[in-house]
């Protein structure tokens, strides 16, 4: 049974991020921040998330039947306009304090959530950049991913190419094989840093920018790994013309069909944050 609005943890106070967490998400355009919530504070919510994604799912399909991209994840989107078990999530004041403090800013909104549930068995998730679908100001979106369950060596958290938070774009395709090709080779013949903050428990997060490059490994356990993630975008950011037609998509679905140019605050962007 799943616990009332009035007696789930508040999340509602906001944490002094460390120093070395903003220096190195600047430098590095990514961080961890252990124990952002308690893994008591997650299993609350936990149940909420897991049912929302699976009712809403549309992936049926058996995973060997799958392309690379949907056996890496089932992929689910805005749940906290499904329930507000996790809307009350998504909404932390806590987190969201921290997405504005390493984004440097001073308050922030929801772009959307997103689950993440690496099934057991589930393959890697390829080399890419989120970054690439968003119609939005580089330098003021910010992205956070906290495990619901603890996540051993074997599975992982993500791998980073540290520093390409200032690269731009290093591929104009999808997260596909052919993404993880191109962007392997980059690797291959970079002198990029590859970093990664290996084992998480329940309630740490790793934050990244948009450009960052990342990817994940595969899930050869025999549990799922639900992940929660949070995309935030600095108030006051303003829409960008679409690129390609993956950001207009973006702009029509994410952003309520706000023209270029006009500032993001439609009522699927509510301010989460602000000093």
């Amino acid at each position: 049974m799943q616990p009332g609005i009035d007696t789930l943890p508040s999340l509602a106070d906001v944490r002094a991020v460390p120093l070395g967490a903003v220096d190195e998400f600047r430098q590095k355009g990514h961080t961890v921040l252990r124990r952002l919530a308690t893994s008591d504070e997650v299993a609350a919510f936990r149940p909420a998330i897991e049912a929302s994604a699976a009712r809403v799912t549309l992936e049926m399909r058996p995973i060997e039947e799958r392309d690379t991209y949907g056996k890496a994840f089932l992929q689910t989107a805005n749940l906290w306009r499904v329930d507000p078990t996790v809307r009350h999530f998504v909404f932390a004041r806590r987190f969201a304090a921290a997405a504005a403090e390493l984004l440097g800013v001073d308050g922030v909104r929801l772009y959307h959530d997103q689950a993440l549930i690496k099934e057991a068995g589930g393959g890697p998730t390829p080399w890419h950049q989120d970054q690439f679908y968003w119609p939005l100001p580089s330098e003021q979106t910010i992205t956070l991913w906290m495990p619901l369950v603890d996540i051993p060596d074997e599975v992982g958290s993500m791998t980073f190419g540290s520093g390409t938070h200032r690269d731009g774009a290093l591929c104009e395709l999808s997260i596909s094989d052919e993404s993880e090709a191109t962007l392997q080779q980059f690797v291959d013949t970079s002198d990029v840093v590859l970093d990664t903050h290996g084992a998480l428990r329940a309630g740490d997060a790793t934050f990244h920018a948009g450009w960052t490059l990342h990817r994940a490994g595969g899930n050869p356990t025999n549990r799922d790994r639900p992940v929660m993630t949070i995309i935030y975008v600095a108030d006051g950011a303003v829409v960008q013309q679409p690129a390609h037609p993956y950001q207009e998509f973006d702009r029509v679905v994410w952003l309520a069909d706000r023209e270029p140019g006009q500032t993001v605050d439609s009522e699927l962007n509510p301010l989460l944050f602000r000093r």
